[in-house]
Formats: C-alpha cells, sequence, structure tokens
C-alpha cells in the first residue's frame, strides 16, 4: 500500500501541525510505503519571499526528521525536485472540467481572506491531483477540509483512465477519526492564520509567554472547574501521560486550583516532551548536508516513480 501526505512550508510549524499531520504521519511508517513531500509549488500562492521559502522549506525538513522521520521507512523530498508533476498536472487540465474547479471551496475560502484570486489558487486542486497520481497513491490521509480535493483527484483519474485508459490508480482519503484538534491560544483551531499558535520549536521564553496567553473563564481560584471545557486542559491532556491527566484533572474538580498553576503545568510537560526533539533538531543544523542528502536521495526515488507514470500518461494521450 503507498501513502502520499504533503505539508505546505508556510510558516514554523505548531503543535496543531504536529498532532494534526505530522504524528500521524509518522505513525504510517509502519502501515505501508509512504511519500512524504514539502509542498513548495504549492505555497507559492502565498509566500513571495524567495528568501523566505527557502528557510521555512529548511524548516520543515528538519522538523520532521527532529520528531522522528526515518528516510529508509519514508520517501521524503520537496515537492520542486519532481518536474514530472508539474508535466502531469498540465495533462490532466485537459480533461479537467471547469465546473469541477469552481466548485472546490478552498479556493473561494482563500480568495475571502485576502489572498491574491491567481489562477494558480484556482488550479490549486489540479497540481495536488497529479501530486496524489504521480506515484500511483492508494492512501492519502486529510483532514476534513482537505477531502474535496482527494475526491476531485478520484474525478479526475477516472475521467482521464475512461477517455485514455487505465493509467491511475484511484486514491482513497482516509480521514482518521482519532486526529487530534488542537485548540489555539483564543480557543479557535490553533492556525498561524490567526496567530494563536504555539510554534514547536520556539525558545523557552516564546512558548511560555504563548502557553500564558491561553484564554480561560473567569472561574475563582477556589471553585472547581470542568477540564473538559478548558483549552489548557485540552493542550495538556495531547502531551501528558494518561495518568498526568488524569491527576490534574482531579484537581481541576477539586477546585483550589487556579488557571494560572494550570498553565505552568503545560508548560512543563510540553518543554519536557519535546526536549529530545529540540536535541535532535540542533544537531540536523549542524549538518545541513546530510539533510540536503536525504531529501536528493528522497527526490531521486519519487522521480523514479513519477516517470513511470508521467511515461505512461503520455504514451496513452499520443505525446510518445
Amino acid at each position: 500500500m503507498r501513502i502520499l501526505s504533503g505539508i505546505q512550508p508556510s510558516g514554523k510549524l505548531h503543535l496543531g501541525n504536529y498532532f494534526g499531520m505530522m504524528k500521524p504521519a509518522l505513525a504510517l511508517q509502519a502501515e505501508g510505503e509512504v511519500y512524504l513531500f514539502i509542498a513548495n509549488y504549492h505555497a507559492l500562492t502565498t509566500v513571495t519571499d524567495p528568501a523566505l521559502l527557502r528557510r521555512q522549506t529548511l524548516d520543515v525538513a528538519l522538523d520532521f526528521l527532529a520528531c522522528g522521520l526515518d528516510p529508509a521507512r519514508t520517501v521524503f523530498f520537496r515537492q520542486s525536485e519532481i518536474p514530472e508533476v508539474t508535466e502531469l498536472s498540465w495533462l490532466l487540465s485537459t480533461v479537467t472540467p471547469m465546473g469541477l474547479l469552481e466548485r472546490c471551496h478552498s479556493y473561494k475560502d482563500k480568495t475571502a481572506r485576502g489572498i491574491p484570486a491567481t489562477h494558480a489558487l484556482f488550479a490549486y486542486p489540479v497540481l495536488m491531483a497529479a501530486d496524489i497520481l504521480a506515484y500511483q497513491s492508494n492512501v492519502v490521509p486529510v483532514g476534513r477540509d482537505q477531502k474535496q480535493h482527494v475526491e476531485v483527484t478520484r474525478d479526475i483519474a477516472t475521467k482521464f483512465n475512461n477517455q485514455f485508459g487505465p493509467i491511475f490508480t484511484i486514491p482513497t482519503p482516509s480521514i482518521r477519526d482519532d486526529v487530534a484538534v488542537v485548540p489555539g491560544i483564543d480557543g479557535q483551531k490553533m492556525s498561524k492564520s490567526y496567530d494563536n499558535h504555539i510554534e514547536l520549536f520556539g525558545t523557552e521564553k516564546e512558548t511560555r509567554a504563548r502557553v500564558m496567553r491561553i484564554v480561560t473563564d473567569s472561574t475563582p481560584l477556589e471553585a472547581p472547574k470542568n477540564p473538559d471545557a478548558c483549552n489548557v486542559f485540552a493542550l495538556y491532556r495531547l502531551l501528558a501521560t494518561p495518568t498526568q491527566a488524569g491527576a490534574l484533572a482531579d484537581r481541576y474538580r477539586a477546585g483550589g486550583m487556579g488557571y494560572g498553576e494550570a498553565k505552568k503545568a503545560l508548560f512543563s510537560v510540553l518543554w519536557e516532551t519535546l526536549a529530545p526533539y529540540r536535541q535532535r533538531r540542533q544537531e540536523l543544523e549542524q549538518d545541513l548536508a546530510g539533510v540536503e542528502a536525504v531529501l536528493a536521495q528522497g527526490a531521486e526515488r519519487a522521480r523514479g516513480a513519477a516517470r513511470k507514470t508521467l511515461s505512461a500518461a503520455r504514451l496513452a494521450m499520443g505525446l510518445d
């Protein structure tokens, strides 16, 4: 089974990225052949500073390797190193109805947030389809907000196969119910767009300050509190052991503990849990040539698969 996943280098990764995408993606290494790419072509729709894009792409690579990505079990690469994907996206665009793209909610959502209405943003689902189909992916883990794009990929692949022959594997979206929805410091879903995130590898001072800004209600210190309705506890439960989470929940319900103390407990478990990853990331920072070698090896393997698919598609369409 071939599993494909990707992430945009659109900024520093945060706890929402870790629990929502990174941790589940790393767990997939035990379930099948994983292709994981850094979607820097897609990032061009929002990141226009070349130096920033390069730095953020490297940051994503460092973060994933620090958190446990195994290059022996995962094909890890930059999207921009696979030119076959962009050619394939053009071939796929010849069978993609305009109406299919016009129904995609992501374009409407992003333009409503002020992102320029470019052709790249509009055609984003076609490039995403090429990303998926180039490697004959069987399964694509996605959030519910991305499920539509996988359905669009299925529609495009089916239309192409019906017209030119069985070239593409029809992928299946995988939406895991056990993937956490991570609250930001304001209680909304954690997102860089809302500036409510806690960076995965922020400095100690920055991280502590963010944690202490988490919004809570006005329940007095001495009164019992509901841990299940508290943003602080929601984050603590993701990081702590079941025993630790149970003990803090009991203190909430007993009363006599303020939210400030709960935030200190959250910072402590957050800083301690991520300590080995921080150490590993610092080591990787001192061996950027090694990181580049991992990405180059991944790109070579990915291109091998993409070339076969592109060659078959070109032949079917009369280009070879």
